[in-house]
């Protein structure tokens, strides 16, 4: 009985470093989203898609490759038809950002399109667009009228990320964006390596860290669900959405969305989308999330994929939208 009482507390005292040590752990059995309906999108040439917000009466979405276009995603015979709002975006702000990521940004914006690179949008109930560019680490807001202008964050953001260990890594910045209804809060997703999400208050017309900026940052790898091949990845954040009180991230590596508290971005529930997505159609072939796009409502969830050109199974090369109808009890059920 002793050898078996000190054999537990061994394999207790493991466990236990094993997670302070960051330790990968596998995919907890999530309650899985049903997928209603799946719309390839027609009419975005440059592909990418990377955000997806509902405005007003329609679903927007906007690509990581072109830095003067949102798209209204109009439903069209089982599929969405991308028509193009063009903006001019004024010069970034100076944002901080070190002089090696600068370079290594503007010469991927030559090679591949996008140098302001959105990688998501929300809007709030006024009808104000927000984009976040990952290359500038900044926000742009794009007005109902069409109207571009840049946010003015405050100065210490990225000193309290980095701080964090966050926004360190080249392509491995902001890419996920939330906005309250009143538009007083700001919510920004860092992706990976390591993941966080950060918040912001309006003052006026700046934007202020009251009590700190940073609500999360986390590191470490962990499996992905095993129909993705249970491989080893870095814990990773490609979009957060605000819904009825609460942040909704979407964990790509993963393959689910996450209910977190908007103060201090605690979990408190999750659900997996890998049955739907990683069904043998809609494989790709990477071994990796393409899951790039998330917003919530009363029904359901909208999740932009971002195909990034590649080839499904299936034969599709159009970006997808899938439409998952909401839990039972809905999103903020116990």
């Amino acid at each position: 009985m002793k050898a078996r009482a000190g054999l537990s507390l061994i394999a207790t005292l493991a466990s236990l470093a094993a997670l302070a040590g960051g330790a990968e752990a596998g995919p907890a059995p999530w309650p899985e989203l049903k997928l209603t309906a799946e719309y390839p999108v027609e009419g975005m040439p440059g592909g990418n898609l990377s955000g997806l917000a509902w405005c007003g009466d329609a679903l927007w979405s906007v690509s990581d490759r072109e830095d003067d276009r949102l798209y209204r995603l109009l439903p069209e015979a089982g599929q969405l038809r991308a028509e193009a709002e063009t903006f001019d975006a004024p010069p970034p702000p100076d944002n901080g950002m070190a002089w090696g990521q600068r370079m290594r940004t503007w010469a991927s914006g030559l090679a591949r399109g996008g140098d302001l690179d959105f990688e998501g949008i929300t809007c709030d109930s006024a009808g104000n667009r927000y984009l976040v560019s990952e290359a500038r680490a900044a926000v742009l807001q794009v007005s109902p009228a069409g109207l571009a202008s840049w946010l003015n964050l405050p100065d210490n953001l990225l000193r309290q990320a980095r701080a964090g260990g966050m926004l360190v890594n080249f392509n491995a910045m902001f890419e996920g964006i939330a906005i309250d209804p009143p538009g007083e809060r700001l919510w920004l997703a860092a992706e990976r390596e390591r993941r966080g999400l950060l918040v912001l208050h309006r003052q006026g017309s700046a934007w202020s860290c009251t009590g700190g900026c940073v609500l999360l940052s986390e590191g470490g790898n962990e499996a992905s669900p095993p129909a993705a091949g249970g491989k080893s990845l870095s814990r990773d954040f490609s979009d957060v959405a605000w819904h009825a009180g609460k942040l909704f991230t979407l964990e790509r590596q993963g393959y689910r969305i996450c209910r977190r508290k908007t103060a201090s971005a605690e979990v408190e529930r999750c659900w997996s989308i890998a049955a739907e997505a990683l069904t043998e159609p809609r494989r790709y072939p990477v071994d990796y999330g393409m899951a790039e796009a998330l917003w919530l409502d009363e029904e359901g969830a909208w999740i932009g994929v971002d195909n990034g050109f590649h080839r499904r199974a299936d034969g599709e090369t159009r970006p997808i939208v899938w439409r998952f109808a909401a839990p039972t009890g809905g999103w903020n059920a116990p």
